[in-house]
């Protein structure tokens, strides 16, 4: 589940506002988004996968939130934890900041919301 934002490290491109499938996200002008719906979060990881700087994490249990705060995933080094599992480093040929395949889908969203 969908645990933290962070402030400090988001950049506030909102890429995972566009990719997560369950409209978890709320966009907030020239701030970070904010976390408005964490109960409908598949777990899904794309946020983790596509923030270009490792600035969300989401925990593996899926059954509803943990007691962490963001003080304690920086020290722990789970900040984009799950990117980089799959092979996703910054400055990685193939890691976030050169897959696109996000605009593809804002791309289509952004079809349906002018064709319903």
């Amino acid at each position: 589940m969908i645990e933290i934002v962070s402030s400090a490290r988001c950049t506030a491109c909102n890429i995972c506002v566009r990719v997560c499938p369950a409209n978890v996200f709320d966009i907030v002008a020239d701030a970070p988004p904010t976390i408005a719906r964490q109960d409908d979060c598949q777990t899904c990881f794309l946020c983790e996968i596509y923030c270009p700087e490792d600035a969300l994490y989401v925990a593996p249990d899926a059954e509803g939130p943990i007691a962490i705060t963001e003080d304690e995933i920086d020290r722990r080094g789970l900040f984009g934890s799950y990117a980089r599992a799959l092979g996703w480093k910054k400055g990685r040929l193939g890691g976030t900041r050169d897959d696109t395949t996000w605009e593809l889908r804002a791309t289509l969203d952004q079809k349906k919301k002018a064709n319903p």
